[in-house]
């Protein structure tokens, strides 16, 4: 089994919304062949809490208003950290760069096949780490 043609519309979407908020790191997988409750999950980070939450808004009103899809659920806005966005077909994880080192979603979905996103998405990769040097802060090995 592999994500519809319909999932992949909307992870192409959230992608592109992600990438345009500066979401770091946007890589998607298709789950379809190890979980029967969705066809794709997106994960995207940010810096700071303020950024995930511009990027989850932008991605939920792209796909509101390009593909009419809104999410059954959304979850983790309180602290901003690590943002769930549930749309059945697709789940959308956009975490806090210390959360996304510390889960380590990548991991867990490695051996499913990674899909193809937008350009200006593929260009996210690695940015986290930039970013990082640039403020000084450091993304890898950190733990709370």
């Amino acid at each position: 089994m592999t994500a519809t043609d319909r999932s992949i519309e909307l992870v192409n979407a959230a992608a592109q919304a992600a990438a345009d908020r500066l979401a770091h790191d946007i890589i998607a997988y298709d789950v379809s062949d190890v979980l029967s409750i969705t066809d794709a999950f997106l994960l995207a980070s940010a810096p700071n809490d303020r950024q995930v939450k511009s990027i989850v808004d932008e991605i939920e009103e792209r796909l509101n208003k390009q593909l009419g899809a809104k999410p059954v659920r959304r979850e983790g806005d309180r602290d901003a950290r690590w943002i769930l966005l549930d749309y059945v077909d697709i789940v959308v994880h956009v975490q806090h760069s210390e959360e996304r080192v510390f889960y380590a979603l990548e991991r867990l979905w490695k051996d499913c096949p990674e899909l193809t996103l937008p350009e200006d998405a593929q260009k996210t990769r690695g940015k986290a780490e930039e970013h990082a040097k640039l403020t000084g802060g450091d993304t890898e090995g950190e733990q709370r």
